[in-house]
C-alpha cells in the first residue's frame, strides 16, 4: 500500500488474499478507523496509526472465539481492557502484550472472581480470590497459587490466618473451626503438625470409687507420640456411663440388669474384654434427676439366676435405637449427667489439650433397668434358714429373708437407692464436636471404673465367704 500514497477511505486486498482492509487511509498507510479481516473469521476493527493497530479497538480470534475491548500497541491487547472468553469468564483490567499484567478483575468459568495484581497472566501479588463453594481467601499469590501470608473464611465459617505454600496452609498459621474449635500451631502440607489424634482419661488402670461418691477425671488430647496437643482449644468432649452388662460375683451382688423392652439399649463394646449398657450419670447441680423417685418408678425387681436366662433372651431379641452422638444406646437425656441445652454439664471444651469433669457421679438404676441378683446371694439367705419341711419342695424364703422383702410372684425386691450397686462400669469420654473439627473425630476414650460397696475395702468379694476376722 506504501507505493500508493493514498489518503481518505479505501479497499484494500492483500496479495496472499488472507487480509482484507477497509477504512481510512494516511499517506498510503492504514491511519484512523479501520476494519482489518482475516480470512478465518478473525478480525479487528478500530484505531490504526501508521499502519499499525494502534490504539482503542475490538479483536476477534477465530481460533479460540475469546474477544477484546481496548487499547492495542502494535497490533497486541496492551493496557486497559476486557478479554472475553469464550469457554466463560472475563477480565477486565491491564494487560501487556496480549497477557494479563497489573491490576486486574478476572472471571473464570465457574463464576470464581479474583480482584489484585497478575503477572505473565497468573494471579501474582496481593489478591482477593471468592471461590465457587462460597470462600474467600484475601493475600498473597506466587504464580497462580496461594503462597506467603493469607486469609482464608469458609462459607461455614472457619477462617485461617498464617502462611501458605503450594496453595496449602504451610507454615505457622491460625485455624478458628466453624466448630469453636481452634488450632494454632505449624502446619504441613494443609496439615496440622501437632494435632490431637486421641483422648485419653489420665488415671490408673481400674478406677476404685466408693458406692454413692463423687469422682473427678482429668482428660488429655495427645499427639501419636504422646505429647499433650497444647496446639489445641475448644473440641467439645462429652461424658457418658456405662454398666457391665454381665458382672462378675467378685465385684457385685447383682449379676445384670434385664432391662425392659421398650427401653431398647443396645450393648456397648468396650476395650476391657466385656460388653456394657448405657448408665446414667447425675450431678448434683443439675437438679434433673430425684435419685430415689427415679428408681422407685423403674419397679426396683430384683430377679434371682433362674429368670437370668430369660432376661438375657429378651435382652438379644431387642433392636437398637438410633443415637446421633454415635455411640449405641447412650442414656436418656432425662437422666444424663446435667441437661441444660445451651451449657451441659456433661459436655466440656478443652483448653490447650486439657478438660476436665468434676463431681461426676454415678445415679441409681434409670426406669426399666431391673438388676437381677446372683443365685448364690439369694441361696445363701436361704441356706441359713432351719431345713425343716418337705426338701425339694419347699418354699421361698420369707419376705423378710429376702433383700427388700418380696413382691407376691416371687420376684426380690430392693430398698430404693440414690446411688449405683457395687461392680463394674464405665466412663466413656467422646468427641462430639460438630462438624468433626478439620473432617476428623477423635476415638472414644474408655475407663474401667468399680464401685466398692460402703464398709469395703478394695479387695474383691468371693461369693459364699464369710466376713473376714
Amino acid at each position: 500500500p506504501s507505493s500508493f500514497p493514498y489518503s481518505g477511505y479505501g479497499v484494500y486486498v492483500y496479495p496472499n488474499s488472507f487480509f482484507r482492509y477497509e477504512g481510512e487511509w494516511k499517506g498510503g498507510k492504514k491511519h484512523g478507523q479501520g476494519k482489518l479481516l482475516f480470512k478465518d473469521g478473525s478480525y479487528y476493527e478500530g484505531e490504526f496509526v501508521d499502519g499499525e493497530i494502534t490504539g482503542k479497538g475490538c479483536r476477534l480470534w477465530a481460533s479460540s472465539g475469546n474477544t477484546y475491548s481496548g487499547q492495542f500497541v502494535l497490533g497486541e491487547p496492551q493496557g486497559r481492557g476486557v478479554m472475553k472468553y469464550k469457554a466463560g469468564g472475563h477480565y477486565e483490567g491491564e494487560l501487556s502484550h496480549g497477557l494479563r499484567e497489573g491490576h486486574g478483575h478476572l472471571v473464570d468459568r465457574d463464576g470464581q472472581a479474583y480482584w489484585g495484581s497478575f503477572h505473565n497472566n497468573q494471579r501474582h501479588g496481593q489478591g482477593h480470590m471468592v471461590f465457587q463453594n462460597g470462600d474467600k481467601y484475601e493475600g498473597n499469590w506466587v504464580r497462580d497459587q496461594r503462597q506467603g501470608h493469607g486469609v482464608l473464611c469458609r462459607a461455614d465459617g472457619s477462617t485461617y490466618e498464617g502462611q501458605w505454600h503450594s496453595d496449602v496452609f504451610s507454615g505457622l498459621g491460625n485455624m478458628t473451626h466453624c466448630s469453636g474449635a481452634v488450632y494454632h500451631g505449624m502446619w504441613v502440607n494443609g496439615h496440622p503438625v501437632a494435632q490431637a489424634k486421641k483422648i485419653v482419661i489420665l488415671g490408673p488402670e481400674v478406677m476404685d470409687v466408693a458406692q454413692g461418691s463423687s469422682f473427678t477425671l482429668s482428660i488429655q488430647l495427645q499427639q501419636d507420640d504422646g505429647e499433650v496437643a497444647k496446639s489445641e482449644d475448644g473440641r467439645v468432649l462429652k461424658i457418658s456411663a456405662g454398666v457391665r452388662h454381665v458382672q462378675l460375683p467378685a465385684y457385685s451382688e447383682v449379676s445384670c440388669f434385664k432391662v425392659d423392652k421398650d427401653t431398647q439399649e443396645a450393648a456397648i463394646q468396650t476395650p476391657f474384654g466385656f460388653d456394657c449398657i448405657a448408665y446414667p450419670l447425675w450431678s448434683p447441680r443439675s437438679g434433673d434427676l430425684e435419685p430415689r423417685a427415679a428408681l422407685e418408678s423403674a419397679g426396683d425387681q430384683l430377679f434371682h439366676m433362674g429368670d437370668l436366662e430369660t432376661a438375657l433372651a429378651s435382652d438379644t431379641s431387642r433392636g437398637q435405637r438410633d443415637v446421633p452422638s454415635g455411640l449405641p444406646g447412650e442414656a436418656p437425656s432425662s437422666s444424663c449427667w446435667g441437661c441444660e441445652p445451651h451449657g451441659p454439664e456433661d459436655c466440656r471444651r478443652v483448653e490447650q489439650g486439657w478438660a476436665q469433669f468434676s463431681d461426676v457421679r454415678l445415679g441409681p438404676p434409670p426406669p426399666g433397668y431391673s438388676p437381677i441378683l446372683f443365685f448364690d446371694d439369694l441361696r445363701e439367705k436361704e441356706d441359713s434358714r432351719p431345713r425343716g419341711g418337705p426338701g425339694p419342695g419347699r418354699t421361698m424364703p420369707d419376705t423378710q429373708d429376702l433383700p427388700g422383702g418380696s413382691r407376691p410372684d416371687g420376684a426380690a425386691t430392693a430398698e430404693p437407692v440414690a446411688a449405683a450397686f457395687p461392680g463394674e462400669y464405665v466412663v466413656m469420654i467422646r468427641d462430639v464436636t460438630d462438624p468433626p473439627f478439620l473432617g476428623h473425630t477423635l476415638p472414644t476414650a474408655f475407663k474401667h471404673l468399680r464401685v466398692l460397696g460402703k464398709g469395703t475395702d478394695k479387695q474383691p468379694r468371693v461369693p459364699g465367704e464369710g466376713p473376714k476376722s
